[in-house]
């Protein structure tokens, strides 16, 4: 007899996170190495790279006006680097979270290999995100103009520290950050979606907003763990910044003291497993939505004539049967 299966939360969907990633520690310890710890040595060293830049134009006496040039070059490179490889990271952590919540063998070659197959529709499924978040900013944007103006039209000064422009603005930003906010929570499964099933782009959030139904509260407090995560780490790191104000000599001491490598390997470490965690994360959760919409039961049936659904509760490889009508 089949054991009940666990209740689906947010607890479980940590908890058997966990357990798949323990039980190939150390494939998904290669992939963070290859993929994700790049992603957070380069998010904290940034910061400091380009007040260093910026210092060093200073001391120099370089022509000012190409410093702006050279910190929006080196941003861009940054934003790239970071865009690219995160592409990497999502189509091999779950590809590799898919197949081991199944307990089937998961080979790094293969994680690797499926990014080629994984990019474009991720890629698509990215940019047709921003576009949505583009078009709503964009539609708040034109209706805090509009406001604005019919303001001025009965006289009223709307400049920028007018109490009436700032109350209007906040007026216009809370809703706006809510929309956004909503829209996140429901294309929390996109990426997921793009690299296990063959839809994209629109298609893609379209199919992971149908997903996510009766588990939005799941989802919001995957962003809320992971994102508060990030943002303490971030924290810490802009708190213990390099002062580069001073001797160059010192400046480049400060940047090379071992204290400073070892502070940003420590916290990149910790953005790393957040990183590795979340998308873990999400990727069950993909699979526990299709289980409560009685997806897999169908998938299983079709190839098995069977109600069972394998579920890695045991030890993460090797599965354990559970009814998806106990999960419903």
């Amino acid at each position: 007899m089949a054991n009940p299966s666990p209740p689906l939360n947010f607890r479980t969907i940590l908890t058997e996170s966990r357990r798949i990633i323990t039980a190939h520690s150390r494939h998904f310890l290669a992939l963070s190495i290859v993929f994700l710890l790049p992603i957070s040595v380069s998010s904290f060293v940034y910061p400091t790279l380009q007040n260093l830049i910026a210092e060093l134009f200073k001391i120099s006496n370089f022509d000012q006006p190409s410093l702006p040039t050279k910190t929006l070059l080196l941003a861009l490179a940054f934003a790239l680097f970071v865009f690219v490889v995160s592409l990497f990271a999502i189509g091999s952590i779950t590809y590799s979270v898919f197949h081991g919540f199944y307990g089937r063998p998961v080979k790094f070659i293969s994680a690797v290999q499926s990014v080629k197959v994984s990019f474009w529709p991720v890629l698509g499924t990215v940019l047709a995100s921003h576009i949505v978040f583009l078009l709503v900013v964009l539609v708040a944007g034109l209706f805090l103009f509009l406001v604005v103006g019919c303001f001025e039209m009965v006289g009223l000064e709307m400049e920028f520290s007018s109490p009436y422009f700032v109350g209007i603005c906040v007026v216009v930003a809370i809703p706006l950050l809510l929309v956004l906010l909503y829209l996140q929570v429901n294309w929390t499964l996109a990426g997921v979606v793009a690299v296990l099933e063959p839809r994209w782009g629109f298609n893609a959030l379209s199919r992971s907003a149908n997903l996510i139904k009766g588990m939005r509260g799941v989802a919001l407090s995957l962003m809320v763990l992971f994102g508060a995560w990030t943002g303490i780490l971030g924290f810490f790191i802009s708190k213990s910044e390099l002062d580069l104000d001073g001797a160059t000599t010192d400046g480049w001491m400060n940047w090379m003291s071992l204290a400073s490598v070892y502070l940003i390997l420590y916290f990149s470490m910790g953005h790393t497993l957040a990183l590795l965690y979340h998308a873990a994360a999400n990727t069950v959760l993909f699979l526990y939505c299709k289980t409560l919409h009685g997806e897999l039961a169908l998938e299983i049936g079709e190839k098995f004539a069977t109600e069972y659904v394998s579920l890695p509760f045991d030890d993460g490889k090797v599965p354990h049967l559970v009814s998806v009508a106990n999960a419903l």
